[in-house]
């Protein structure tokens, strides 16, 4: 006989990250859930306001798992830090090395990554047609780096230059993009103002721009009108670095793209139920306006 497995009417998940406060993933998860007839309830746990950090992520995750939660989403600084407690991963989060998404099921955490998909999408809706990737210079290579670096290699960036202070890692990160794309399609960037002068795009996946982390990755002269420049940060939506490009006469694209269908993609792994991004979009929008 068939067994029923009657769906869910209520789902726990959550968001694990460092100065998360201002944060709008419980807004987009948890009215996405109302629209669509059921109850998701999306809570914070903010390392930082907790007095707790990366060491901590082991009995966090077990007692997160233990209160039945259908799972959480991971954040700056713990994408990569993650990894090492989990019990599988969806070979997307396996290829790029970072988790944004965990599924808690049968007794098992599973880390999957669906800031490829929503950084790629945010590019394809957001950028004017016909906006070249000849060579992008990326500023950042952790976690949220290496997602947008796959992500801008499945767009046919012909040279990616990382740029990182942490040069061991941006120099894994090249390793590894160059074993799954082709030789020298990315490179560690020596130079910056000789990297953007060749450029055509220029990717923020830092958090310098987010409410608490002040400041631009890339500097105002190095900023020219042929330029499109865009950033993964959505609060403020605004930045630094998208005010100084906006003001040089960039093409400009902020975050909200990505979060909305990074959000998309891990509200379905959480409920096993389809996302209306359009929809997230405009109740984003609407809560950003507040």
């Amino acid at each position: 006989m068939t067994q029923f497995h009657p769906v869910p009417s209520r789902y726990l998940t959550g968001l694990i990250g460092r100065d998360i406060q201002a944060s709008l993933s419980p807004f987009l998860h948890e009215s996405e859930a109302d629209a669509q007839g059921f109850r998701l309830v999306y809570r914070l746990f903010d390392l930082a306001a907790e007095g707790m950090d990366a060491g901590d992520l082991p009995r966090l995750l077990d007692a997160l798992q233990l209160a039945g939660f259908a799972g959480v989403n991971v954040t700056h600084p713990y994408k990569q830090a993650v990894i090492a407690h989990l019990d599988e991963l969806s070979p997307q989060a396996a290829q790029i090395g970072s988790v944004n998404t965990i599924v808690f099921g049968d007794g098992r955490r599973i880390g999957h990554n669906t800031d490829v998909q929503g950084f790629a999408e945010n590019l394809r809706a957001g950028l004017p047609s016909g906006s070249q990737f000849r060579k992008v210079v990326q500023m950042g290579g952790g976690g949220a780096g290496a997602a947008t670096a796959h992500a801008l290699m499945t767009m046919d960036t012909g040279t990616l230059v990382l740029f990182d202070p942490n040069t061991d890692r941006v120099r894994d990160l090249c390793v590894s993009l160059c074993s799954y794309y082709g030789e020298g399609r990315a490179i560690v960037g020596q130079d910056l103002s000789s990297g953007i002068g060749e450029a055509d795009g220029i990717v923020n996946a830092t958090p310098l721009g987010m409410v608490g982390y002040p400041g631009s990755a890339v500097p105002r002269d190095l900023l020219r009108p042929d330029l499109w420049v865009t950033d993964i940060v959505y609060f403020p939506l605004e930045t630094q670095l998208l005010r100084e490009a906006k003001a040089a006469g960039c093409v400009t694209l902020d975050g909200s793209g990505m979060t909305v269908h990074q959000a998309a993609g891990a509200f379905e792994h959480f409920t096993g139920r389809h996302a209306d991004p359009r929809r997230m979009a405009a109740n984003f929008r609407a809560a950003l306006a507040d």
